[in-house]
């Protein structure tokens, strides 16, 4: 049985236009996102892997080979078991810089655009002849089932017609391939699973034709045992470990998959579902191959091994059967050379065609990349056509897959030092892939090419045929050793350059990309003013808004160390459109530095510890013990009680610790990277001031908080280089502290209160007495008022009443003022007279029984004021002088002068008391302690004096003796300066 190659052909255009119609849908939603996102359609996706080489190709080489045909499968299974250390790292490396293909992984990971453009010649080299052997399988299958009509350059090129089309289609709608292509994902999964279907159905009629079912095909094979020999035995001796190295780097260096796996990963824990569910897809496909091949052997079809598939389902009659049969192999080739191209284009756009035309500013930049990708999309095909038409088609279908495996693989040293060997180097991946590539083109490309033996000297004698596995592990062997070894050599001999270390770190996740210096812009739009010049105002302005959104960034963000992620975006985004080495080149030339700046560590130290707290690296030895260290250090910051801030040069924000996001109530996201000015009021003016003040300590600023009055104490530290040395200039990096003290304001005036609330207790008496004098003298006066008559006598009385009762007045005043509590709501330091303050409290003090035969001198000037609450500087010389007139006889004297400086006042209260003794000087100012009697005493004066005079930014100091105690007190100065020698 034939067919007719018109309906086989047009059976081949209706199912690429299914292909089509699938891809469109996915596209514009008209399949449910649940369905083409979930983790089978990528896992299916990834059966891009198995092409015509496997639908066709696996029946003859494992006619040939025996069970070798397994390593093809069993190298990508391993690949796939190893995802967690090998391909998610590469996933993480791919999503975070926005490397699209394997060309840029290599790019970045050297910082070297020549590296781009040998992989990326390698790759073409190496996927040119399987695209020629898709193109060659499908005109043979074409030929096989019609035996008849066209030439087969003339199917081919029909063909190559159709794929191109649709891979320009779906595979170029974006300018840059770092967009996700939904529809042509799902569609490729729909090739895997009518593969998967057709070979399927093809085995199970096979089997029940020539075996009559599985029960039949076992008894086949119990009286054949010479056929699972001739499987087995080529295994014995067979190049195992060289053919499961070519898959297994296969299984994920291939443009192919290396589009498949990362580019197109939609979410990373889809990787890990594809870590064992696709080697299950090519298990299955791997089960279906003996049973086709052993029916074949029975059915003796008119076909070579490598196409049974198609001779098979012409055997069972049933022309639906062989166009299924056809359409699997139609959707092997399709799906390799679509997503192969769609690869290949961008490789070549970034690392040949745009660094060798440059890039100039463009009205529609992305519409010229759009089509100039479209444009090398068709020239690789066509390129692969011409191939097709120039290599010998002799071998099987696996010998010219072999050819591009065994390229591919030379990109395995590479990878393994991307991954885990930091120290090598651009020249030494160079070196290394020159010498690989140079032993494959010699031994197994230009064989083929031009049917000239190349193999003696690696020890093949002329009779071994290119393109058998004797040859690939030869080849194999020899190309790997000398690639390694120069790789390790060159490295060795060569040092990388600052940016090579740089992305070596990255790709072994042991820091971030960290900016260096102050950005020149000063927000997104002036990114754009500075990218227009490169890329065109439209292009410029669409990729700042796309890192703007990535990001979540306001338009109007001015943080810089927002500004340097909104740079480090743009240049992932821009990688992702032109590759890794011509991004960096744009940002760093367009988006530039001031290199001197000494910021960048301090403005990165939070991101450096976010990476660190992210990474899923492991830390071993020092490296564990140092970020132990630092974690128990920044675990202290995190749990102290106060509130902590690290300010920048400039004044930037870089920490922000949860007390003080309590006492704000400004969170961290809010604050990290703006300017002290920038915080809300109160705030941002009070941390301003405090930073640019002279003092490194404020005590007790009061502060309205959420209406209600707070007092705070706010301390700061400028921050020592490395070394011990300190900054000098102010601009350097400034911790400052913010500690609560309202409470203990609060309770601190409380027990002022109560001191003075005792002080009037004590007082009581000589108030008792000192109105009863004016009581009995208004009492005799208005008795002598009552029997005057003479109008002039009346006067005098009522005037003498007038003046007792007003000195009456003036005691309860002087109790009222000074017994008066509470809190007050707005603090106010005023300039209050020093020698009415003194002569108010000796007033007071006189009200004392033991206090009123004492002498008081108030020596103090009445120029001399000094800053302060009125109040509470009367509660100081109150209890100073109360202290001395407790310690004096009656014959005691109490004096309180002063002398004045620039800017402060010096007094001193002195008396000719006992004195203090000398093992009580050091706990006097303890609160609650007291050398006075009990009951006598209640410990809070000289405390409460100490802590008013130090709240008003003075000093206390205290000295006695036997001849009498002397308490200095320095207050601030609140007159003009005065004359030297003034007292």
């Amino acid at each position: 049985m034939t067919l007719d190659l018109a309906p086989l052909f047009v059976s081949a255009l209706l199912y690429l236009l299914l292909l089509f119609v699938i891809a469109h849908a996915t596209e514009q939603r008209w399949l449910p996102v649940r369905l083409t996102r979930h983790p089978a359609v990528y896992v299916l996706s990834l059966g891009v892997y198995a092409t015509t080489w496997s639908y066709y190709g696996s029946v003859g080489f494992a006619k040939d080979q025996g069970l070798l045909y397994l390593t093809i499968y069993l190298g990508v299974t391993l690949a796939f078991v190893l995802a967690p250390v090998l391909l998610m790292p590469i996933l993480r490396l791919t999503r975070t810089y926005q490397l699209t293909s394997v060309a840029d992984l290599f790019a970045f990971r050297f910082n070297s655009q020549a590296s781009g453009v040998l992989v990326t010649v390698l790759m073409i080299a190496g996927v040119l002849p399987y695209i020629a052997l898709q193109i060659r399988a499908v005109t043979e299958s074409t030929v096989v089932l019609t035996e008849h009509g066209s030439a087969p350059q003339v199917l081919a090129f029909w063909f190559v017609l159709l794929v191109t089309i649709f891979t320009i289609i779906f595979g170029a709608r974006h300018a840059s391939p770092r967009e996700k292509h939904e529809g042509l994902v799902t569609a490729i999964a729909f090739e895997s699973l009518m593969k998967l279907l057709a070979l399927f159905i093809v085995a199970v009629v096979a089997v029940w034709q020539a075996f009559g079912g599985l029960r039949g095909m076992h008894d086949w094979l119990e009286d054949n045992p010479e056929v699972v020999t001739a499987l087995y035995q080529p295994a014995l001796e067979g190049p195992w470990a060289s053919l499961l190295i070519l898959a297994f780097a296969a299984g994920f260096l291939l443009p192919r998959q290396f589009q498949m796996i990362f580019t197109e990963n939609m979410k990373p824990r889809h990787l890990l579902t594809a870590s064992w569910a696709f080697p299950l897809f090519l298990l299955a496909l791997t089960l279906l191959i003996p049973p086709i091949l052993w029916a074949g052997m029975v059915l003796q079809p008119n076909t070579s091994p490598d196409y049974y598939v198609l001779g098979l389902s012409l055997l069972s009659g049933s022309p639906s059967l062989a166009v299924l049969a056809y359409l699997g192999g139609i959707s092997a080739a399709s799906a390799m050379i679509v997503v192969t191209t769609l690869a290949i284009s961008s490789m070549v756009l970034n690392h040949l065609v745009l660094p060798l035309a440059g890039l100039q500013p463009h009205r529609d930049l992305y519409g010229a990349l759009r089509w100039l990708r479209r444009v090398i999309i068709a020239v690789i095909i066509t390129a692969g056509y011409g191939f097709y038409l120039i290599m010998e088609p002799t071998g099987g279908l696996v010998g010219w897959g072999l050819i591009s495996f065994l390229a591919i693989v030379q990109l395995l040293p590479g990878v393994i030092a991307v991954l885990f060997w930091s120290r090598a180097t651009a020249g030494g991946f160079i070196a290394g892939l020159l010498g690989g590539m140079m032993v494959w083109a010699f031994a197994v490309l230009l064989p083929p090419l031009s049917g000239s033996d190349a193999m003696t000297w690696m020890g093949l004698s002329p009779s071994d045929a290119a393109g058998t596995p004797e040859v690939y592990q030869t080849a194999t062997f020899w190309s790997l050793s000398l690639n390694t070894f120069l790789l390790v050599l060159i490295s060795l001999l060569s040092r990388p350059d600052p940016q090579e270390r740089e992305a070596a770190a990255a790709c072994r996740e042991l820091a971030p990309l960290l900016p260096a210096g102050d950005l020149r812009a000063r927000s997104p739009q002036q990114f754009v003013e500075q990218l227009s010049s490169v890329m065109g105002s439209r292009a410029a302005l669409a990729e700042v808004r796309k890192a703007t959104r990535d990001l979540g960034m306001d338009w109007d963000e001015n943080r810089p160390n927002h500004l340097y992620g909104l740079r480090s975006q743009i240049q992932r985004n821009i990688s992702g459109m032109m590759g890794p080495v011509l991004a960096r080149m744009i940002v760093d030339e367009r988006l530039r530095v001031d290199n001197e700046s000494h910021t960048a560590l301090t403005q990165n130290v939070r991101l450096i510890e976010e990476r660190l707290e992210t990474s899923r690296t492991r830390l071993r030895g020092l490296a564990a013990e140092l970020d132990r260290l630092r974690r128990y250090h920044r675990q202290i910051i995190e749990d102290l009680p106060l509130g902590v801030c690290a300010v920048a040069q400039g004044g930037r924000l870089v920490r922000w610790n949860p007390a003080i996001v309590r006492l704000t109530g400004i969170p961290v996201t809010a604050v990290l990277g703006r300017r002290l000015e920038e915080l809300p009021a109160p705030w941002g003016p009070l941390l301003n001031a405090f930073l640019a003040a002279e003092t490194d300590n404020w005590h007790k600023q009061s502060l309205e908080s959420e209406g209600r009055q707070r007092w705070y104490s706010l301390h700061k530290a400028r921050v020592e280089e490395p070394g011990g040395r300190q900054r000098n200039d102010k601009s350097g990096e400034t911790v400052l502290l913010l500690e609560d003290l309202t409470d203990v304001q609060r309770l601190e005036r409380e027990l002022a209160h109560s001191e003075r609330l005792a002080s009037i207790g004590r007082l009581a008496a000589g108030v008792a007495h000192e109105i009863g004098n004016p009581v009995t003298g208004i009492t005799c006066l208005a008795q002598e008022l009552r029997d005057q008559t003479d109008p002039d006598e009346v006067q005098a009385y009522a005037d003498d009443i007038l003046t007792q009762a007003q000195r009456i007045n003036n005691i309860v005043q002087s109790l009222v003022r000074y017994a008066h509590g509470g809190e007050r709501q707005i603090r106010q330091e005023t300039a209050v007279d020093l020698h009415d303050t003194v002569a108010e409290a000796m007033r007071l003090t006189m009200l004392s029984r033991r206090a009123r035969h004492l002498r008081f001198e108030n020596l103090v000037p009445v120029s001399h004021q000094v800053l302060g609450e009125p109040q509470q500087l009367l509660q100081v010389f109150v209890n100073l002088l109360t202290n001395g007139a407790d310690a004096c006889d009656e014959n005691g004297r109490i004096q309180v002068r002063s002398s004045a400086t620039m800017d402060w006042l010096d007094v001193e209260v002195i008396d000719n008391g006992s004195g203090i003794p000398n093992e009580a000087m050091d706990r006097i100012l303890e609160p609650f302690y007291t050398t006075k009697p009990p009951g006598q005493g209640t410990g809070l004066g000289l405390p409460l004096v100490y802590n008013i005079v130090r709240d008003c930014g003075g000093d206390l100091r205290i000295a006695s003796d036997l001849q009498g105690t002397t308490v200095h007190v320095r207050l601030r100065r609140a007159a003009l300066p005065i004359a030297v020698g003034e007292t």
